[in-house]
């Protein structure tokens, strides 16, 4: 009897072994299916923001070159004014009044000027100073008894700063002791 109810026992496991593994496969078709779907979900999410990313890089990049462009136009306007200064000046017969003309050019060079300050344009001082060559750009060197080693004694051309970088450096005569 034992071997009978072995036998009808192990019938009974071999009838139940394709019911639970093809409810088992089932339920692993449909996790895979789950994982599938959510892999292709979050890819097409990657897709998404990759291009949202692309297309607000670009977006800033156009936004900046048309305020470039603009910040250009502004300041070309505003030379362009200094320049129909000078063309007024220029059409001027100085005839016998070389102090009015002289002093037309100097209001004109003091607009100008204002102009470059507006855009933060500042001259560098750098006769009487310490040549620094972050700032001057040394041209000549001279012996000059009344003057330090080193001592920016001429400026042959101003130098510039924008803020706080410079624009262009000073060509200076330096002392030499």
């Amino acid at each position: 009897m034992t071997d009978k109810r072995a036998v009808e026992h192990d019938a009974a496991d071999a009838t139940d072994a394709p019911e639970t593994s093809a409810t088992a496969g089932a339920a692993e078709n449909a996790q895979l299916e789950t994982v599938a779907r959510e892999r292709d979900d979050y890819y097409d999410r990657l897709l998404r923001k990759t291009a949202e990313f692309d297309n607000y890089r670009r977006r800033i990049e156009r936004e900046r070159r048309e305020q470039g462009d603009q910040a250009v136009r502004d300041l070309l306007l505003e030379l362009l004014l200094v320049i129909d200064d000078f063309d007024l000046a220029l059409a001027v017969d100085p005839g016998g009044t070389p102090g009015a003309y002289r002093k037309g050019v100097e209001l004109i060079h003091a607009k100008l000027e204002d102009l470059l300050r507006k855009y933060g344009v500042r001259p560098i001082e750098a006769l009487g100073t310490q040549f620094d060559p972050n700032l001057h750009q040394a041209v000549a060197h001279e012996a000059s008894p009344g003057h330090a080693d080193g001592e920016v004694i001429q400026e042959l051309r101003r130098g510039y700063m924008i803020g706080d970088r410079l624009l262009r450096p000073a060509m200076v005569k330096v002392a030499k002791a």
